[in-house]
């Protein structure tokens, strides 16, 4: 049989229509079939997809032309043709909620049967029937059902059910969910590999093309033409999607066709869902509005995005009022809130940012998606009461209307997403092309344009910048441009950009840090500190040991208690208000002083410990003596292990504190997971290193030994970041995944599991075989060569569809996106964040290094400041300090990145919204990082930053100022050496920004090390000494030899002792 019939899924949505229609009467979403009797479904031929026909798609997962359904109280009556009869007949050989009748009507060449009367009885014997009464079909049995219906004595009331429909199809279960999000997947591949770019073409050429056409071109991915003309889905833009491969293309179709518009369409700009692209030519300035809809097995996905060509500050103002309040709602689209309330929420934000925008906001907000593309019941207006329940889907669609630009002609702003309801917030489920530096493009004018063609090669010093930060559209779109930069890019510099750029981050610093911390929340970064702990040995007399009745020092390892005797009484410590013991001879005597935690100690890492009241009287130490000095040998020994032990036992405890026990893994069901085979684990779990596979799961990931005595459990929950490093220049391809919380991996704690592959396949001899006896030359080493690079690149591949596989399950799972993220090693630099120089690489969230363990991987977003420390001239490196927004936080530091690499580095943390600061020196960063955690709210009141320095324009003067005087010094030292003028003349023709500290950089013999001129320097001397031997005037001789080496000589001492830069 062609068509398969899924009974246990049409069982249970037919359960939650009786379940939905017996509780009718509690429940205010299913009021309009309370009172019926019996609920009637038609479907006319060749019909768009309405309620309906959406609502017998959702029941039997197929959609039945001409075909009736009558749900009553003991069973559902269906009339169909004897085609869709025999296909209907597999629900009645199952057990279902009630029982199912099928009426067949006659072929069209046969007698008629009597079908349609008795489903006209059955229908009419009801009193109350619910009906979608707002609709209307078209058919051949629609007018005969018509027909009969009018001429038929009783007629039951008809009461619209619409809203209760609706309610049934509005929670989406978990095949829903997936089908809506292949939807929404496809949705954004189309925009951001497609849509966007060719658009950018479009302005960027001036071409001239309609609306309709680009509409026309946009649809056309999905295949065009019939027959032998027939092309399919145009794979060079969907291969470049996530989360679509393995997309059903025949259940692919758009919901309507793109709707394009630019301020040259006929009617203006209209953000209603029902507007068309117009036949007239796009403008190639101003604003443009794509909104795009896709359907994927009869589940729809929406979005609209707003592009402006040369924005004005009003119009780049606007445009942000709505990506910040599109976030606001997507938070509100929480479990249990109201339609209206939602809708209050956005007026009342537009109100209080711009007042002067509330009467150009639209009437609603959105509406519910799911098989019907708009369904108003669940319309986000100023008055559906409707309660949003989670997993239901909503179009949210936000925008201004009939707004003015500078040149006096209308224009409207649109920013519409799918969204899934969650528990504690909305789910974007149609991410991307909506951040200004995607959205917002500027026009250069011809004369720049002629003004910057020969200063191409010097603007390579931005190459090293974030690749999205450079990204252009040919000659006149630039991206990511701020307000004027365009016009004014000839004449500024990289460096005052950075400047300028940097000015702006540390302002807006200062201004977050007043803000995230008040007077009245201050302290300890909202941390509470060391509280006060009680510690008791005993709960009283009766709990001591017997050995205290000698009335002698104790050391009782159970209670970690110390009991001492004093005055008579055993007095018991608990090992964690002793400090620590110590043990001296004089004499016969042997004294044994043991000393307690007090308060007002400066020494040691106890100097903060609270106490109940400081102010009480305390005893610092006591003392014993003895004869018997090895009892006192034992003693001392006893309490300095006792007291390791537990210090020990608290490190780990606090160590493994934030260690979280995970949730069980569910297994995939019904299928084989996916897997990837062959690789290996770090941190590796204990036994021999074997290679294992890597499982997909339902909600997680699973390394499963060879030997299956091992295994390592990941949740998608519990996932921060997941990386995929191909093996290209390295000797590993590698597939990361930073946690949000540590896990236990054997007796190991761990933020990161990795698994890898290695490269070099080295389990075959390469070194003879039976083409070397015909083969001369180099031609067997060239086809090892480019058998290693298919190698490299089949690996590099399958690891890559493997964490694509992951980031689809993550979706699925968490509906949070997970997506892979590339290392950039064109953007590497190296480094020591540890103990080993290793090389840094930047992703797009991070700074990782993945190649070795101890990994390193810092999110971007959790960094407060960067300082960049021992930064002055004559240095080889510097350091890199990270400071994290959570104090509490210990800096982290990367030292000896060199020197030449810093530029690269700057523009890269500039280019990824990091404030920079500079500093020729290292700073002590435990006192500071102290004081900023005693009182964050004072600290940025005195200035927050500022004391570090290097990011202003006063700090860039001073240093300029530094460093000309010392150059001014070398100078001045040179002019006083003998042969002055030659010195000065071979200084200034040298490049002090190419001095790279080498100690010949003022002579010709550059390169040469500082033994080889001291070996010159004393043949030049031995010469001198043999001519003065002879007779010979020593001036004489120093004006006939070239003048040159005596001061290089000179110089040659001078510069290495300065710099301290020599082999020596």
């Amino acid at each position: 049989m062609a068509v398969e019939l899924n009974w246990e899924l049409i069982n249970s949505r037919m359960k939650i229509v009786y379940d939905s229609w017996t509780k009718a009467g509690k429940n205010d979403d299913y009021s309009a079939i309370a009172d019926v009797d019996a609920i009637f479904l038609a479907a006319g031929e060749d019909e768009p997809v309405r309620k309906g026909t959406a609502f017998q798609t959702w029941l039997l997962g197929y959609e039945f032309p001409s075909t009736f359904i009558l749900f009553q109280k003991d069973k559902v009556s269906i009339l169909c043709s004897a085609t869709k009869a025999r296909i209907l007949e597999q629900l009645q050989k199952h057990r279902t909620v009630v029982p199912i009748e099928i009426f067949t009507l006659a072929k069209s060449k046969e007698p008629p049967t009597d079908a349609l009367p008795r489903y006209l009885s059955a229908f009419t014997s009801n009193q109350r029937v619910g009906t979608l009464s707002k609709e209307t079909y078209a058919g051949k049995l629609i007018d005969e059902w018509n027909n009969a219906l009018e001429t038929s004595e009783k007629k039951p009331e008809g009461v619209d059910i619409g809203p209760s429909i609706s309610t049934f199809m509005s929670v989406k279960d978990d095949e829903e969910l997936k089908a809506i999000r292949s939807a929404a997947n496809l949705t954004v591949t189309l925009l951001t590999h497609y849509v966007a770019v060719k658009l950018e073409t479009i302005l960027d050429r001036e071409t001239k093309i309609s609306h309709e056409q680009f509409a026309a071109q946009i649809e056309a991915r999905l295949g065009s033409g019939e027959g032998e003309n027939a092309k399919g889905p145009d794979m060079k833009v969907w291969s470049k999607g996530r989360g679509i491969n393995d997309v059903d293309w025949l259940s692919t179709e758009f919901c309507y066709s793109p709707i394009i518009q630019s301020r040259s369409s006929a009617n203006g700009y209209d953000l209603k869902p029902t507007a068309e692209s117009s036949p007239q030519d796009m403008s190639h300035k101003g604003v443009f509005l794509v909104s795009i809809g896709m359907r994927y097995k009869g589940y729809c996905a929406n979005l609209g995005r707003t592009f402006i060509v040369d924005p004005d500050k009003e119009q780049e103002s606007v445009y942000n009022l709505l990506l910040n309040l599109q976030a606001e709602i997507i938070q509100k689209m929480k479990d249990g809130s109201v339609a209206r309330d939602l809708y209050q929420y956005a007026l009342s934000y537009v109100k209080k940012h711009r007042p002067d925008l509330e009467r150009h906001f639209v009437k609603n907000i959105g509406f519910g998606m799911g098989m019907e593309f708009r369904d108003s019941t669940y319309l986000l207006s100023p008055k559906n009461s409707r309660l949003l329940k989670a997993n239901m889907v909503f179009c949210l669609s936000l925008g201004f209307q009939d707004l003015e630009d500078q040149e006096h002609k209308r224009y409207a702003l649109q920013l519409n997403d799918s969204v899934k309801i969650g528990q504690d917030k909305g789910i974007c489920m149609t991410e991307g092309v909506k951040s200004t530096k995607d959205t917002l493009f500027y026009l250069t004018r011809d004369d720049s344009e002629e003004e910057k063609a020969p200063q191409k090669p010097p603007t390579k010093i931005n190459g090293n910048a974030s690749p999205v930060k450079n990204k252009t559209a040919g000659g006149k779109v630039l991206r990511n441009k701020t307000r004027g930069a365009a016009q004014e890019e000839a004449m500024q510099s990289i460096s005052a950009k950075i400047a300028e750029h940097q000015k702006e981050l540390h302002h807006q610093l200062q201004e977050q840090g007043l803000a995230r911390f008040s007077e009245e929340s201050d302290g300890a970064n909202g941390k509470e500190g060391k509280s006060w702990r009680k510690f008791q040995s005993y709960k009283g007399e009766g709990g001591l040991p017997k050995e205290v009745e000698g009335l002698r020092i104790f050391v009782d390892r159970k209670a970690q208690t110390v009991i001492l005797p004093i005055h008579g009484f055993a007095v018991p410590f608990h090992i964690n208000t002793i400090k620590n013991v110590s043990k001296n001879d004089e004499g016969d005597f042997t004294y044994l002083r043991v000393n307690f935690q007090t308060p007002g100690q400066l020494a040691g890492k106890k100097e903060d410990t609270p106490f109940e009241d400081p102010d009480a009287t305390f005893i610092r130490s006591i003392t014993y003596r003895s004869t018997d000095g090895h009892r006192f040998d034992i003693l001392s020994r006893h309490i300095t292990d006792l007291k390791k032990e537990v210090n020990k036992r608290e490190q780990q405890k606090k160590e493994l504190a934030d260690v979280i026990e995970q949730d069980v893994l569910v297994e995939m069901k019904g299928r084989r997971p996916h897997k990837l085979p062959e690789v290996f684990v770090r941190p590796a779990p204990d036994g021999k290193r074997l290679p294992g596979e890597v499982e997909i799961h339902q909600n997680g990931l699973r390394y499963q030994s060879p030997l299956g005595s091992q295994k390592i459990d990941v949740l998608f929950s519990n996932v921060k970041h997941m990386f995929f490093q191909p093996c290209d220049h390295e000797l590993l391809v590698i597939l990361h995944v930073h946690l949000k919380a540590p896990i236990m991996i054997g007796k190991k704690k761990t933020y990161d599991v990795q698994f890898y592959r290695e490269a070099s396949d080295v389990q075959f001899d390469e070194t003879g075989n039976r083409k070397r006896k015909y083969r001369y030359g180099d031609e067997d080493e060239i086809e090892m060569e480019q058998q290693e690079r298919k190698r490299r690149q089949m690996l590099n591949k399958e690891f890559k569809a493997f964490s694509e596989r992951i980031a689809e399950a993550s979706v699925n799972s968490t509906g949070d996106p997970l997506d892979p993220d590339i290392p950039f090693r064109e953007l590497a630099f190296e480094g020591v964040p540890f103990r080993t120089n290793v090389r840094l690489q930047p992703t797009t969230e991070c700074l990782v290094h993945l190649s070795d363990p101890p990994f390193l991987v810092v999110t971007l977003a959790d960094i407060e400041i960067a300082s960049l420390e021992r930064v002055q001239f004559g240095l080889k490196q510097f350091d890199l300090v990270f400071v994290f927004k959570d104090f509490t936080k210990v800096p982290l530091h990367i030292n000896s990145i060199p020197t030449l690499q810093l530029d690269d580095v700057k523009n890269w943390l500039d280019s990824v919204d990091i404030p920079i600061a500079e500093g020729p020196v290292n700073l002590n960063w435990g006192p500071i990082m102290k004081t900023i955690n005693d009182s964050p709210h004072d600290f940025f009141q005195g200035g927050g930053w500022t004391f570090l320095g290097g990011t202003g324009d006063e700090s860039e003067q001073e240093e300029e100022s530094e460093t000309e005087s010392e150059f001014e010094v070398e100078f001045s030292q040179a002019s006083s050496e003998p042969s002055s003028d030659n010195a000065g003349s071979d200084y200034d023709g040298s490049n002090a920004s190419n001095d790279e500290g080498s100690g010949s950089d003022f002579d010709d013999s550059e390169g040469e090390d500082w033994d080889e001129l001291e070996r010159k320097a004393a043949k030049s001397d031995k010469k001198r000494a043999e001519a003065v031997g002879r007779g010979k005037d020593a001036d004489s001789d120093d004006s006939d030899r070239p003048k040159k080496k005596a001061p290089a000589k000179s110089k040659s001492q001078a510069r290495p002792a300065a710099n301290g830069k020599g082999k020596r």
